[in-house]
This record gives C-alpha cells, structure tokens and sequence, in this order.
C-alpha cells in the first residue's frame, strides 16, 4: 500500500519552474534638478535589432566552444526585447543633454527646423564565456546620424560602438547585470559621439 501512495504521489505535476526577469535597474533614483537643455532636439527612432533573435530571452555563447551559436537560458528573460531596453538607456543618457523626441517626430518641424534623426540597430546583445567561469556582457550597435529636410533625411555620420564588461557571476545574473553596464555604457558613448557632431 505505501508503493501504490509513493507512486500516486510520483505521478501529480511538478510545480512550473519559476522564470527569473531582469531589466536595466531602476535607473536614478533621484530627482534631477531642472536645467536649461542646451542642446538642440534630437528624434531617436524605433531602436532595431536586425541581428538578433526575436524574443526575450537572456543569450549568451560559448566562445570556448561554438562563439557562432547563440544559446537561451532555460528560465531567464529580459522583462522587454532588449531593443527596446536599449532604447530606454538612450533616452535616458541623451535626455540629460537635449530634448529627445519619439519616432513619431520624425519629419515634424520643431522651432522652425526639422531635427537630426539618430537611428540605432542593435547587432549585438550577449554574455560571451570566454571559459566557463569567465564572461562579459557584450553590445554592439550601429549608429546613424540623418538631418531632415524636406525631401526626407540625408545620412551624415555613422559609427560602430561597442562595448563589454566583465560579468560578476557565470550565470543569467551575472550576465544581466553585465549587459546593463555595456548598455549604459555605449549609450554614454553615443552622447558623446553626437555632442562632438557639428
């Protein structure tokens, strides 16, 4: 009678494995004294991410064994597609400077000019193990600087950034938490990268 209970028992469903979610943090968690915005505004448009795989999930790859093949953790995931986590450190770090404009803006008049459109594609977005207890948080986007006019924009400038930083843990934590430094780190980049822009 006890094997017949023990194999009932063997037989219920397991409780749903939990899935953990990360994004960037909660960013500042001060308020910002007001400043003149010196800077003239800027539309950031639609962050793609032509590159990656769709989803959600936290990747990362095996440099050691196959660099080429992009792998999910079973039960971690980002809490949004990580363009558009991207997407937020870029306003973030570019509204601190200029007023940041959605893309909705795009070909819209703002004080009797059109403003200068930054298109960004995210090309890359990983926790890359070197070995299996060493890894970084790597990204990688493609920058694009266009000026509007009347016949739509005209490409200016365009730059590669990237950026890595070493991860904690050899884990999805670890890896999240790499991930966001890098984040914030190309979108410190790319501030920089335009304030430098004539």
């Amino acid at each position: 009678m006890l094997a017949a209970a023990l194999a009932a028992c063997s037989s219920l469903p397991q409780p749903p494995a939990v899935v953990e979610t990360y994004d960037f943090g909660p960013g500042p968690t001060a308020v910002a004294q007001e400043r003149p915005v010196p800077r003239a505004p800027i539309v950031l448009a639609r962050v793609e991410a032509s590159g990656l795989p769709d989803g959600t999930a936290l990747r990362y790859r095996l440099a050691y064994a196959n660099a080429q093949q992009p792998r999910p953790y079973g039960q971690s995931r980002w809490s949004q597609p990580p363009a558009e986590l991207l997407a937020q450190a870029l306003r973030r770090e570019l509204g601190a400077h200029r007023a940041v404009l959605g893309p909705g803006a795009q070909g819209q008049m703002v004080a009797g000019t059109l403003p200068d459109v930054l298109r960004v594609d995210l090309e890359e977005f990983s926790q890359v193990f070197s070995t299996p207890e060493q890894s970084v948080g790597l990204v990688r986007v493609r920058a694009s600087l266009a000026q509007g006019d009347a016949g739509g924009e005209q490409r200016r400038v365009q730059r590669v950034f990237v950026a890595q930083r070493p991860a904690a843990t050899p884990d999805a934590a670890g890896g999240a938490r790499a991930l966001a430094e890098a984040a914030a780190q190309v979108a410190a980049d790319v501030q920089v990268w335009l304030q430098q822009q004539p």
